[in-house]
Order: structure tokens, then C-alpha cells, then sequence
């Protein structure tokens, strides 16, 4: 009894570290409490899939407290969010090679920043630093009015670049995406096409 205790203790415990987004196993055939998205976009001639779930607010404070700060969050909900990437690309002065890393965020009541890790197939709570590509600040964009439920986006796409935004409750974070190793005169060949 007392091991299952302090199991079921220690288990709370890692839950709030890295967000509490853990929620009850559905029920079979019941819907997910937090539900499978997909962002997707071209940039350069490739794809970039972000692969997320989508936590509700469901009446909670969010930035702070069910997503501490200081703290890594997983930037979603269930599995390790998924970025697929068919091209390199620069993540603010990030390079990112193509292939399939993980995202995670480390937000603070004043600056975030996006880490891009090499770790994949993981549950989102499993986050090795050791693994760590990089970690990029990210920008802030106001929001007017407070979001249910958590996305992730692209957004401000041309043929060389794009704005991917994480927004929930009234917090939007953003980090711009180009082409890696684009020289001036690809870029112009690529965006008048």
C-alpha cells in the first residue's frame, strides 16, 4: 500500500513539472479529452507537419500554473508534438535538418523559448536535454481575447519562409521558419514561381 502511494505521489509530482496535461484514459470509443491536430505548410519547395494534441482550458489558468513556468511543457497534450520536416531549415538562427524532431517549449511569464529535440516516438511527459538540436527565443503577439483550445500554426507563409505560432489562453509565441542555406538568387527563382 505505501509503495503505490508514493508511486502514485511521485507520478503527480513529474506531472506538474512538465505541465499537467496528463488526463484520465478515455474510455473505448469515447472521444480524447484532448484531441490529434495537424499543422501543415510548404516552404521552400518542402513540407513541414507539426503533429500536436489539442488541451482545453476547460475553465483552468493556464500559463503559470497548469503549465508552470519555468519549467519544460511539452506544448501539447499526450504524445511528444512531432515536427517533420522533408527540407533543412533555419528556426530563428536555429539549423534544423530534415527528418522528424520532437518540440517542446520552456515558457516564462516574460520569454519563451522553442527547444527542438532529436528524441522521437516519446510520450510528452519522456523530454532528454541531453538530445536537445537547440533552443530558439520566441516573439510575442497580442491577443484580444482569451483561446480555448491550444493550436499550433503557420502563419505570414511566403515561398522562403513562415511564422509558426503556439497560442492558448491569451499567450501567442511565435518563431520565424526560412529555407536553410537559401542564397539570394534561389530565393528569387523560388518566389517567382
Amino acid at each position: 500500500m505505501i509503495s503505490i502511494a508514493l508511486l502514485a505521489v511521485a507520478y503527480a509530482s513529474l506531472n506538474a513539472q512538465m505541465g499537467g496535461m496528463n488526463m484520465p484514459p478515455a474510455q473505448p470509443g469515447a472521444p480524447l479529452p484532448s484531441p490529434a491536430a495537424t499543422a501543415s505548410v510548404t516552404v521552400a519547395g518542402g513540407t513541414i507537419d507539426i503533429h500536436y494534441n489539442t488541451p482545453h482550458m476547460r475553465g483552468r489558468k493556464i500559463m503559470g500554473d497548469l503549465v508552470p513556468y519555468g519549467k519544460v511543457w511539452r506544448t501539447g497534450a499526450n504524445p511528444a508534438t512531432t515536427i517533420i520536416t522533408s527540407v533543412p531549415l533555419t528556426f530563428g538562427t536555429l539549423l534544423v535538418p530534415a527528418g522528424t524532431h520532437t518540440i517542446y517549449t520552456l515558457p516564462s511569464a516574460d520569454t519563451w523559448q522553442l527547444i527542438i529535440n532529436n528524441q522521437t516516438g516519446q510520450w510528452g511527459l519522456t523530454y532528454d536535454q541531453a538530445q536537445d538540436l537547440g533552443r530558439i527565443p520566441m516573439m510575442a503577439k497580442p491577443m484580444t481575447a482569451p483561446q480555448e483550445v491550444m493550436s499550433i500554426s503557420f502563419e505570414n507563409t511566403t515561398k522562403v519562409s513562415t511564422e509558426l505560432h503556439v497560442r492558448w489562453e491569451t499567450t501567442d509565441r511565435y518563431v520565424v521558419i526560412r529555407a536553410a542555406q537559401v542564397d539570394p538568387q534561389m530565393t528569387r527563382a523560388i518566389e517567382k514561381k
